[in-house]
């Protein structure tokens, strides 16, 4: 018998701050190990934090963001539990009165249909430091202890692996947008810890869940999540219980394994933080932060299409994050012809960043990439000074070099020709050269005017105007 999934997320941002969330040390990545600690993230006896107003700021954008209710106080609250890598032996978290409460984030499927997910809440913590274990020990480096976070929960609204993937893809989308995160998930900005358990079809109870931790990255997300279904699905077959527990999920052996018990909220012994005041949030300074929150990946979406009159498809790759819209648009406005922009922005553009790995400006080039350099190119195309083939190759140059895209077509003789007494004798060269295609073009196979037209191209290098070659053929071979 099939069985329903029923899946919420719990995801843990690093939010983008120079320093950390109690103390002055650096967040930086990539620092030898335990070189950016301090007594206060090290839970020195004596030691006191001091809340970083920064963090607290870009948690409070993410949550209007999530349409989450900021609430005017909340308190910081001790999770204990016992690990090598939380020397204070309680991890600065909140608990029964988080920073917000009751958000939305909404997922297209794959069907094109829209689903709302409810997000439980938003809070703020710190991180615990980082256990490296290897066959002669356990080292531990506390470099990212007190690194600032906010964990963002989701109601139990996933009903399918996949749906969890898109649900972590437009968080990520959204939070980069914000600039309250870089979200790179290989660097452990952002990671996420699954709950999932089954019912059968129709039921409304939740049945015993467990969670899978140790996922780093959205495809595993999805392969952990199928994996555990698969797993909770023969064992109610069988007649065994699913055991309320943590697993870890191995991605080389594509497969979870029991961690520990799963603990309750008790086994945490929450209580106030004592060293932190209640966090206050001023209504004037939130109304602050709602005022410059930039526009949404969806809205702005919805926007391109009505104002640009895109296709959606197109607005949705052009949205994909903020500086790729901001540099589409910026070009498009310069151009006056959106639909030509976001043709070359989603073929030539994106693919050459690809290929060099680096971002949409194709930096790093001897200059990035600026939206008036593609403008420029595609107005000598429009104005038929070079060829759609050739307007391909000036880009590449035009990233190599760095030079303008006039410079390079006259550099290299580039230049379309579209005089119509040197198309006519090359046209003629090839009517003479090719005598029984012209006889089998005027006996009804009119789909040799495209091997004609690459001829008098290749006799060319490309550079003949080909709307000029296509009439002058049809005139010759009419006869």
């Amino acid at each position: 018998m099939g069985y329903e999934p029923v899946i919420g997320l719990e995801v843990h941002v690093q939010l983008s701050t120079e320093s950390k969330i109690f103390c002055g040390c650096s967040t930086a990545y990539g620092a030898p190990p335990n070189t950016q600690i301090c007594p206060i993230c090290l839970g020195y006896p004596g030691s006191l934090p001091m809340l970083n107003a920064g963090a607290v700021d870009l948690a409070v954008r993410a949550a209007i963001a999530l349409g989450c209710e900021v609430h005017p106080r909340s308190i910081f609250a001790r999770k204990h539990y016992f690990y090598p890598d939380l020397p204070k032996g309680y991890q600065i978290s909140q608990y029964d009165r988080p920073l917000a409460t009751g958000g939305t984030l909404e997922i297209r499927l794959d069907d094109g249909s829209r689903k709302t997910v409810r997000i439980t809440r938003v809070h703020l913590e710190e991180d615990a430091g980082k256990s490296t274990h290897a066959a002669d020990g356990t080292r531990v480096d506390f470099n990212r202890c007190g690194t600032p976070l906010i964990e963002i929960v989701s109601e139990p609204d996933l009903a399918s692996p996949r749906e969890a993937y898109l649900y972590l893809s437009v968080l990520k989308q959204t939070l980069e947008y914000l600039d309250v995160s870089d979200c790179n998930m290989e660097e452990g900005s952002l990671r996420c810890d699954a709950n999932v358990s089954i019912r059968r079809p129709g039921d409304t109870a939740l049945s015993t869940k467990t969670e899978v931790k140790n996922v780093n990255s959205f495809r595993y997300v999805e392969a952990a999540l199928a994996f555990e279904i698969e797993r909770q699905a023969k064992l109610v077959e069988r007649g065994e219980p699913v055991v309320h527990e943590t697993l870890l999920w191995d991605s080389a052996k594509e497969e979870a394994r029991p961690m520990r018990s799963k603990e309750m909220s008790h086994d945490y012994r929450y209580f106030p933080e004592p060293d932190l005041e209640p966090l206050d949030v001023d209504p004037a300074h939130l109304a602050a932060i709602r005022s410059e929150l930039p526009e949404s990946p969806a809205a702005r979406a919805a926007r391109l299409e009505s104002e640009y009159e895109l296709p959606s498809y197109d607005a949705g790759v052009l949205t994909a994050t903020r500086q790729l819209a901001d540099w589409f648009e910026a070009a498009a406005r310069a151009l006056g012809d959106a639909k030509e922009v976001s043709n070359w922005v989603m073929g030539e553009v994106l693919r050459l960043a690809r290929e060099r790995g680096v971002d949409v400006r194709l930096a790093p080039t001897p200059q990035p990439l600026a939206p008036a350099a593609l403008v420029d190119l595609l107005a000598l195309k429009a104005e038929g000074k070079i060829s759609g083939s050739v307007a391909k190759d000036v880009l590449a140059l035009m990233v190599e070099t760095g030079k303008a895209a006039a410079e390079i077509v006259s550099e290299r003789g580039l230049a379309q020709v579209s005089d119509e007494a040197a198309l006519e004798a090359e046209v003629a060269a090839v009517i003479v050269d090719h005598p029984a295609e012209v006889a089998a073009y005027r006996g009804g196979k009119q789909g040799l005017m495209g091997f004609f037209v690459g001829q008098v191209m290749k006799r060319t290098g490309g550079q003949a105007n080909p709307q000029v070659v296509n009439r002058l053929l049809r005139e010759k071979l009419a006869g």
